[in-house]
């Protein structure tokens, strides 16, 4: 354990960090799967409002580096494809 002040704080500090980061990376993989679930049971309506609430978690945890914003654009891109594909196929 840390014996000097300023890393006792940062000890503190790193629990609460990986605590909201869990959470909020739990919060993005449910609406993502979400997505998925709509698309998988052919209902292109719950699907693009299932996206519409994932693409912003996505741009905003992109842009924080809670994950790659290369990895945000991955994830909309493919969903906002098999959406579209669901939608011509209907």
């Amino acid at each position: 354990m840390a014996n000097i002040k300023s890393a006792k704080k940062r000890a503190k500090q790193t629990i609460v960090r990986n605590m909201r980061n869990a959470s909020q990376r739990s919060m993005l993989r449910t609406a993502v799967k979400k997505v998925l679930k709509a698309l998988n049971a052919n209902d292109a309506a719950a699907a693009e409002a299932a996206f519409a609430s994932a693409q912003p978690l996505l741009d905003r945890f992109g842009s924080r580096g809670l994950i790659h914003k290369n990895k945000a654009a991955r994830h909309k891109s493919r969903l906002n494809a098999r959406i579209k594909a669901l939608k011509t196929a209907a």
